[in-house]
């Protein structure tokens, strides 16, 4: 083994080291670049199982982080998360709102893969590629793929109820059209402001034709993408390595082939506590998203950085677009039994609001959360999206008197005290330890019903809980995403109205909203749909998520967004 190699294998993880000598296969370097070495290895953990590298079964950050750095959209969010070209030149928009023609970067082509584009032509053995270009007519496929019931992608709502229909309500086989090569045109069947956002999703990313029907469904661990990084490797549970894409169509500012990397290594480390440990050694390049007992090494309770880890890596606390909440069931179509009676104290708008009154939000950011995230003293809109606004959109401040007197008017009090039982999972058990005591010091006793993950979501989505703990972490960054929760046609278990809230007015700003054109004129729609959904209190917004990043001292590039994306193809190491 190389001496490179040799060192490499003592800096990763242990379930990497028995395959780091195939970072010197061919595709980990070209020949105007030097010898790799361990600086141009990028190590990350997945703790949370990786499912799938095929993007239309991208609906969590294992599978978005992965499939991101393998293939590309036609639009990106840039660094102030708005959507500019990515495969897509230029783009223009019709006057109605309806039609988005995209033009296509020239010249861009898919992974090599023998298997699936086949043997090179006897002109082009020299450069050996077995590759094709990107055409329209791949996007045309890739989209209807997403919305084809067999593929089973959980990605098909990103265009479903948006591009253009039949009478029957079915998809159009004209929402998606290939003028040429290079034209791609989508219909909508009416105005969507927030639609180049979706674009921007894991989703909505290429694949070949070819490939999918070569592997079929291996596709998810034999992808072909048009990324800055193409597959090597994927023992499930132990490593997926990467390397270097070195036909990728993007140059940086200088004119130099991206990425910097010459390989991208990904263990699969479970326990957290071990993962910080590794991250320690210098054998990960980045962390993100620490839990508690590491938070609480690295940070005092104000949030500050303690002296023992100052200068040791970076420490980058961002803003992150993920509202932390509790929901009231307010249909009691689901409910039976003691549930039931728990679905009806709720409601009561009063009860709804005295409970949100009881909490002191900023309190528990300190004392359990170091300070990571903002106290949710607005509406459900999170502080990192412009519509947010403290002044516009006032919350609930605590004042555990106005609960005490609500909760008097609502018929509660010492002879007939409110119980209920809060559904939640483990993970948030110490915050809903200290929501019960705060409740339980205005007279309403709570029990804590902890549920494994799978079953927590299945209570909640088909509406069998009257109370219960979940998170929205926006899937595109518009404010609309996040107030579509309460927009009455969304009823879960299909949409995202888990708590089947509805409101007339509501609605009514929400259809305006997503077709209004002018930015300020939609700033403020959201803002007013957003102060209902405070006056009628569907949800108690605990608290605006940040993320904390950890990054080595000698890694760049490494930008952190609120949408929390790793974004590899320009991270170096010095």
């Amino acid at each position: 083994m190389p001496p490179f190699l040799a060192r490499l294998a003592g800096l990763l993880p242990k379930p990497l080291r028995p395959l780091v000598a195939l970072l010197a296969l061919a595709g980990c370097q070209d020949a105007a670049r030097p010898a790799a070495d361990e600086r141009r290895v990028f190590r990350y953990n997945q703790p949370e199982a990786l499912t799938s590298l095929d993007p239309a079964f991208a609906r969590n950050q294992a599978n978005s982080w992965a499939v991101s750095q393998l293939y590309n959209g036609l639009l990106e969010l840039d660094s102030t998360l708005q959507p500019v070209p990515a495969l897509a030149r230029r783009y223009s928009i019709s006057s109605d709102g309806r039609t988005y023609t995209f033009v296509l970067q020239s010249g861009v082509s898919f992974h090599d893969d023998p298997n699936v584009f086949g043997k090179p032509a006897k002109d082009d053995l020299l450069s050996m590629k077995v590759s094709r270009l990107v055409t329209a007519r791949d996007f045309v496929y890739s989209f209807k793929r997403i919305l084809d019931p067999a593929t089973a992608s959980s990605g098909g709502w990103i265009f479903r109820g948006k591009v253009l229909e039949n009478p029957d309500g079915s998809i159009s086989d004209t929402c998606f059209v290939a003028a040429n090569d290079s034209t791609l045109r989508i219909h909508l069947k009416e105005p969507f402001i927030p639609f180049l956002g979706i674009l921007t999703m894991p989703y909505a990313y290429v694949v070949p034709r070819e490939a999918v029907e070569k592997y079929g469904k291996d596709f998810r661990e034999h992808p072909v993408g048009t990324g800055p990084f193409q597959f090597k490797l994927w023992d499930e549970g132990n490593v997926l390595l990467y390397h270097r894409n070195p036909t990728y169509w993007r140059r940086d500012a200088k004119g130099r082939a991206l990425p910097y990397l010459d390989a991208v290594a990904i263990s699969f480390l479970p326990d957290r506590k071990t993962e910080f440990l590794t991250f320690q050694q210098g054998k990960l390049d980045f962390l993100s998203g620490i839990r508690a007992g590491s938070r609480d090494l690295i940070m005092y309770p104000d949030g500050t950085i303690r002296e023992d880890f100052k200068g040791k890596f970076r420490v980058e606390k961002v803003p992150y677009l993920n509202t932390e909440y509790l929901g009231f069931q307010l249909d009691s179509t689901g409910l039976t039994g003691e549930q039931a009676a728990q679905g009806r104290a709720l409601r009561d708008k009063r009860v709804r609001q005295a409970l949100n009154y009881a909490l002191n939000k900023p309190e528990m950011l300190t004392y359990i959360l170091n300070r990571v995230g903002q106290a949710g003293t607005s509406g459900f809109v999170p502080a990192a999206l412009p519509s947010f606004s403290q002044e516009k959109v006032p919350g609930y401040t605590f004042q555990p008197q106005k609960a005490r007197q609500l909760l008097r008017a609502a018929g509660y009090g010492p002879q007939r005290p409110l119980r209920l039982r809060l559904s939640t999972v483990l993970e948030r058990k110490e915050i809903s330890e200290y929501l019960q005591k705060q409740w339980a010091n205005v007279g309403v006793q709570v029990q804590i019903d902890i549920n494994q993950s799978a079953a927590q979501q299945d209570l909640v989505d088909n509406g069998k809980v009257a109370f219960f703990s979940k998170s929205w972490l926006g899937d595109y960054p518009d404010a609309e995403n996040y107030l579509a929760l309460f927009y009455s046609p969304n009823f879960s278990p299909a949409g995202p109205d888990k708590t089947h809230f509805k409101s007339a007015a509501y609605d009514k700003l929400y259809d305006e909203a997503r077709r209004t054109q002018d930015l300020a004129k939609r700033t403020a729609l959201y803002q007013a749909m957003d102060r209902i959904v405070v006056e009628e209190c569907p949800v108690i917004s605990l608290y605006y998520d940040e993320v904390v990043r950890l990054t080595q001292n000698n890694v760049r590039g490494l930008t952190p967004n609120p949408m929390n994306q790793l974004l590899l193809e320009r991270v170096y190491k010095q």
